[in-house]
């Protein structure tokens, strides 16, 4: 599997998921459930599937309905490239 930490950069410390990194936790998310349909996936299940991430350290009451669909459509373009 795949480390998705940010980095600062290649020598530097390794940050934690925060809400702002939607591709990132989107790209967890595709690995995590590949195989998932995502007609299926509804809003709460990508927060809960989002702050189970261990890589995810953010304040959980930040989040709001459009980072979530941030990271749903960032998972519909991985899942579906052009």
């Amino acid at each position: 599997m795949v480390s998705l930490v940010k980095q600062s950069n290649l020598s530097g410390p390794a940050d934690p998921l925060t809400w702002d990194d939607v591709y990132p936790i989107a790209k967890y998310l595709h690995e995590q459930y590949p195989d998932i349909n995502l007609s299926d996936v509804s809003m709460d299940m990508i927060y809960q599937w989002t702050i189970k991430n261990p890589e995810f350290s953010d304040d959980i009451s930040l989040w709001n309905e459009s980072i979530l669909a941030a990271i749903y459509q960032e998972w519909f373009e991985e899942v579906n490239p052009l």
